[in-house]
């Protein structure tokens, strides 16, 4: 039998203070009063359709970055016929473009990465608008260094800054801890809204959300 160099109380110790860092690097954790979170990915094309209005309904939000495989393990593209008729219905209900990058689903998460720095930077909504722009109204792949370049540009970021951190793998962590803190509290899909301890999923962020925060205002 393996033996372990440390006893079972340290091991314990060790474990507890792993879970308290996924715990405090989990973006998701509701905070006090009724602050609007909006939780997107890049390469989502429901995130993008719902982006493209939110804060025209809402006003100005935090925007999150999280990786939207986190919260439902992938199911919805092992549906991928039916997740993407769903997507062009909303599409064209919203009177937004949809085309599909030639790599569709993929692992984006340089791009993650990079949309964690630009929220660090004031960016966020302007970086996360560019990208899924680029993806899914030109079928640029997210995951070339010169679309993510591109992307910075136009939020107004360091291309050097931002391509540094795209390839930085440390950043993983606080996405990941972000999408399993999501899926803990009940959602199961992105686009996401974060409404005090309330949590919105999909097309319903833009008329619950707006619901709530009007109600709210009264």
């Amino acid at each position: 039998m393996r033996q372990f160099p440390f006893p079972d109380p340290l091991l314990k110790y060790m474990g507890e203070v792993i879970e308290l860092k996924d715990q405090l690097a989990d973006r998701s954790r509701p905070r006090g009063g009724l602050g609007a979170a909006f939780f997107y990915d890049v390469a989502c094309p429901f995130s993008y359709l719902v982006a493209e209005r939110v804060e025209r309904v809402l006003g100005e939000i935090e925007w999150v970055p999280a990786p939207a495989v986190g919260l439902d393990g992938g199911a919805q593209w092992l549906r991928f016929d039916q997740t993407r008729a769903v997507a062009e219905r909303d599409a064209l209900a919203a009177r937004l473009p949809l085309v599909w990058p030639d790599r569709f689903p993929a692992n984006t998460r340089h791009a993650l990465r990079a949309a964690s720095y630009a929220a660090e930077n004031g960016a966020g909504p302007a970086f996360a608008l560019a990208a899924s722009r680029l993806a899914f109204c030109g079928a640029f792949d997210l995951e070339d260094p010169e679309i993510l370049a591109t992307a910075a540009a136009a939020a107004g970021l360091s291309v050097e800054g931002c391509l540094l951190a795209a390839r930085d793998s440390k950043r993983d962590r606080p996405l990941w801890a972000t999408a399993r803190g999501l899926h803990h509290r009940g959602v199961r899909a992105l686009p996401a809204l974060r409404l005090g301890r309330r949590f919105i999923e999909g097309e319903r962020i833009l008329i619950e959300g707006a619901a709530l925060l009007g109600a709210h205002a009264l």
